[in-house]
Formats: structure tokens, sequence, C-alpha cells
């Protein structure tokens, strides 16, 4: 677990608008869970860290790195973090499991998680249920890489007992685990896919950081990453999650206008996983999965009930108030404060 926080000084002109916006929030000072930081899924929270537009919306910010989105959940549903940043299909889970979350600004507009299997392990793989009784390796139990190969799996006819589910996080022990033979196939992120992609270590079977098809293996628009709380804190704390969704809505702002050379001087060296090169090929490739504007697709609960409900048949009887787990209403307004980033 990684701990961050924000204590640079403002310049001496910024200092007076700052300390007037921390005392208009109800919250300066709050913690984001995240599970796997360096995870170009997570690159808004990062550039919205680095480029200092937290600390310029009056934030006092600690962000926590877990190693997976399950990991991250918890630490918001157990008292020790505020705000999850996180796959937006916990907000439904959450939902049926009774706790009220509510995702609030969106950073990915596609999932961007790769299911491959490994050549070395498996070099006569055909098709998904070639997976029956394999080692798949995912961020953490729980996270949205397992649910993404549950989802496949379930479409090929295959239970998710029917496959060992390995956690290896979202770094360089992901890569260790393919390479060495521990996992048969990994759903994983990017720069992990591309670095094992490029090393010849990784066979890509469904690949959602294209759009179109995370939508058609979705079946719709599929949110990914996202800023969420529980309903309560949102309620309690207006202001600071306004405060929260502007920084995140300059963030993919700024994205989508930066070259990658630029990408790589706003994020920290250990997140390159020792190759410049292949960090640069794993941000074009995921680029377009990002989301231009914070935004959530209207369709974008009913797809992720839809994938949640394929593999659990009690969420699929379920009557959810699917309205209920996302809003657009904070990143309007920082749509309209920020029209240009």
């Amino acid at each position: 677990m990684r701990r961050r926080t924000f204590v640079t000084a403002a310049p001496a002109l910024l200092a007076a608008p700052t300390l007037l916006h921390a005392q208009a929030l109800e919250k300066p000072k709050l913690s984001i869970a995240v599970g796997g930081k360096n995870l170009l899924y997570y690159l808004p929270l990062t550039i919205a860290e680095q480029r200092g537009y937290f600390k310029a919306e009056g934030l006092d910010l600690t962000i926590v790195d877990f190693a997976g989105g399950a990991r991250a959940l918890q630490a918001v549903v157990g008292g020790s973090a505020d705000v999850v940043s996180g796959a937006f299909e916990h907000t439904v889970n959450m939902q049926f499991k009774g706790q009220r979350m509510r995702a609030f600004a969106l950073q990915g507009l596609a999932p961007q998680i790769v299911l491959g299997v490994n050549p070395k392990t498996m070099a006569s793989f055909k098709a998904v249920p070639d997976l029956k009784g394999k080692k798949i390796g995912v961020t953490a139990p729980g996270s949205s890489t397992n649910v993404m190969v549950n989802f496949i799996l379930a479409k090929a006819g295959l239970k998710p007992g029917d496959v060992s589910i390995i956690g290896v996080g979202a770094g360089n022990g992901a890569v260790a685990a393919m390479r060495s033979g521990q996992i048969d196939a990994i759903s994983n992120l990017d720069p992990v896919v591309t670095l094992l992609q490029r090393s010849g270590d990784l066979k890509v079977v469904s690949d959602t950081r294209v759009v179109a098809e995370a939508e058609r293996v979705f079946g719709g628009p599929m949110p990914a990453a996202c800023l969420y709380a529980p309903q309560a804190f949102i309620d309690r704390n207006p202001a600071t999650v306004q405060a929260l969704t502007n920084a995140i809505v300059r963030a993919d702002k700024w994205i989508q206008q930066a070259g990658p050379s630029e990408i790589i001087n706003n994020v920290p060296e250990s997140y390159l996983l020792g190759d410049r090169a292949v960090y640069i090929d794993a941000f074009l490739a995921a680029k377009g999965a990002l989301s231009p504007d914070g935004l959530f697709p209207e369709k974008g609960p009913d797809t992720a009930f839809r994938a949640l409900a394929s593999v659990d048949a009690e969420i699929a009887k379920a009557r959810l108030d699917l309205a209920a787990v996302y809003t657009n209403e904070f990143v309007r307004k920082a749509n309209a404060k920020y029209p240009k980033g």
C-alpha cells in the first residue's frame, strides 16, 4: 500500500484563492482509495494529482493505492478512505448488497481490460472453453479484471468455478507471473498488457481498450474507471464532490489534447515499468477508451447490470434503481467551469 499526500506549498499569488476554496469545502482534507494507480485505467487520477488540479480546487488529498479495485472499495466501506477511484460496476453490485454508492466523475469510457493467454503454457489455445481448469491472473479477486473474466467465461458456457483465479496485482508482479508460467492466462490492463505483448508473452483473446470491441463484448457502453462514494458522503459534502469532479474533468480534457511525451513527463517514473517506449505504446492503445469529458453514458448502468447478472443469478433476479448508481450533475457543472480543460 502506497500513500501520497499533497503538501507542496502554493505560490504566494495563489495562496488566497486556495484558502478561500478550502473554507468553502465541507471536507477539504480527504482520501481516495484506488486499486493499481499506475495503470492507464486511472491516468486521469494521476494527471489531476501531478498537475495540481486537486490542490487548485482547495483539496488536501491523500491517495491510498491497493492491489485491486475490490480492496479499494473495502477501504471505503470500512471507513479508512472517503472516495473510491474504481470500476463503475461496483456501484451496481453495492446497491444489490444494500449499500448505496454513486459514481460522479468518469475516467474511462471502456474497461481497457485485456484477457490473454500465456503462449508458453497454452500454445494450443483455440477458444475460451480451453481455459477450463486453468489458472487466470487478475489484479485482485473480485476486481473488474475478475468480473470481465467471469463474463467472458459465462458467454462461453463456463462458470467462475471452472478456473482458478489468482491475484497478481497490476505491475511487475503480474508480468513475472506470466513470464514464469505461474498463470495460464491473465486479465489485466496497460502498461502491463503492452509490456507482455511486446515481449511475446501474451496472446490476446479479448481487448476492451478498443471502445467498439468493449461494446461488442458487453452489448452496450460499459463505463469503467470513475470516482464514486457512499451516497451519504455525497449528500454531506456536495462542494467537496464538485471540487473532486472539477479536477478529474480537467484531467480528462488535458489527456485528450496531450501528446505521448507530455504524458510521460506527467507520470511518475515508476509507472513506466522500466520502458518508456512501452508506456507510450500503451497510452496510444488506451487513449481512445479514456473519457473526454467525465460524462457517464445513459445506458452504462444497464450494461453493467447485464454483465454482473450474467455471472450472478441473484443479481439477475434483483430489481435495482440503476438511475441511483451515478449522476452527471457534478460533471455538467465542471464542464461549464472548464470548457477547454
